[in-house]
């Protein structure tokens, strides 16, 4: 079963800082260990990226990821009709970068698989720098093939045909300020819902008052984005960011995510600390409802409380201790770094069914969440 999508919120409102500039990135290793506990729902896994430069034109990554799911959430009885299941994903990737001049080209590939849901994703891009490096502009493309299958069905295989369409402009504003813009598009095709879920409608004749049929999605969804953020740079090594990223798509959701953060060097130790808000809310698809009226009430049916109207709060913490500001046999340097970050989620027409009471009058839903990122990065 495919439960990405809590998880998905939280980097939804990630954005480039800027785009990447016509030099290639240092060479460099990092191991991170990821958790994630809120809503009955606890994901924890390790990711290993390494990266190494080949010559003075080309450098080259491979990053292993890798999650463990655990759910006992609301609608996990709405999605297996049981009351706890256990999932496991593995992603792998490799990039090349190209630099010629003032121009990177790369050169990506993802493969991500779990047991009833396969990803693979190419992707091409370039980055230029104009009006002496003032200025870069990035475009990229990808393409993935998805295929969604069902557990409790061995036959059951449905394609998802996804294309990312992307544009990026960074500006350099002053000596201590740079801006980025980027807007971004998205064309999925294929078996979009989830295999496993249902949605509730009123029916008097059971006790409980509603029951259940599968949900049924469009084949189709187009969005779009645009965000923007920038950063200052204060005297003392301190930095000051914002963002602002607003998303649509054609099942009618409207999204925005509004982002603060600081970062602060103790004083000329080694130490740095840094500190964020995100605000991010949304409204719900045309088709999404907690409760209908009757079966078969309309052609598409959803009752994803991730399709429904909702806000979070997101406040963050993380330090960053540099344990080698000299370089140290085949090592230039390195880091280790915590963070921790606190999300309050509350939804406006998504009820909790499972708190009793007549069908559509539960409480409404609201639950919090901690992630925790623990990091050691190298460069060599």
């Amino acid at each position: 079963m495919q439960l990405n999508s809590i998880i998905s919120l939280m980097l939804l409102a990630a954005i480039p800082l800027v785009n990447q500039a016509a030099v290639l990135p240092e060479d460099r290793a990092d191991i991170l260990i990821h958790a994630y506990t809120g809503g009955g729902v606890e994901v924890i896994g390790p990711s290993v990226l390494i990266r190494k430069s080949l010559g003075n034109s080309f450098s080259a990554s491979v990053n292993y990821y890798e999650d463990s799911i655990t759910s006992a959430s609301i609608d996990v009885e709405m999605i297996t009709g049981a009351s706890t299941y256990t999932e496991n994903r593995k992603e792998h990737s490799f990039t090349v970068d190209y630099l010629h001049d003032s121009t990177i080209i790369s050169l990506g590939y993802n493969d991500s698989k779990e047991s009833d849901y396969t990803s693979k994703t190419a992707s091409f891009g370039i980055s230029q720098e104009m009006f002496s490096a003032m200025t870069t502009v990035t475009i990229s493309y990808a393409q993935a093939a998805d295929v969604v299958m069902d557990n409790e069905e061995p036959d059951f295989k449905e394609d998802v045909d996804r294309r990312i369409y992307r544009l990026g402009i960074s500006q350099v504003l002053s000596a201590n300020a740079i801006m980025g813009i980027t807007w971004e598009t998205i064309t999925d095709q294929g078996f979009l819902n989830n295999p496993y879920r249902s949605v509730r409608y009123v029916d008097n004749s059971v006790g409980r008052g509603y029951s259940l049929q599968p949900e049924e999605y469009p084949s189709t969804r187009n969005s779009s984005t645009i965000a923007i953020r920038g950063i200052y740079y204060l005297p003392y090594r301190a930095s000051l960011s914002a963002g602002y990223r607003y998303f649509t798509d054609s099942w009618g959701i409207d999204a925005s995510n509004s982002e603060l953060a600081y970062v602060h060097p103790l004083g000329d130790t080694a130490w740095t600390f840094d500190f964020k808000y995100r605000f991010y809310q949304q409204s719900a698809a045309t088709f999404y409802s907690d409760l209908y009226p009757t079966i078969h009430y309309q052609n598409h049916l959803a009752r994803d409380k991730e399709l429904s109207t909702f806000n979070s709060h997101t406040v963050g913490l993380g330090v960053s201790y540099e344990f080698l500001q000299q370089s140290w046999s085949v090592l230039d340097r390195g880091s280790l770094n915590l963070s921790y970050d606190y999300i309050m989620f509350r939804y406006d027409d998504f009820h909790d069914a499972t708190a009793g009471g007549g069908a559509g009058e539960e409480p409404l839903y609201e639950f919090s969440a901690n992630v925790f990122k623990l990091y050691l990065s190298v460069w060599y």
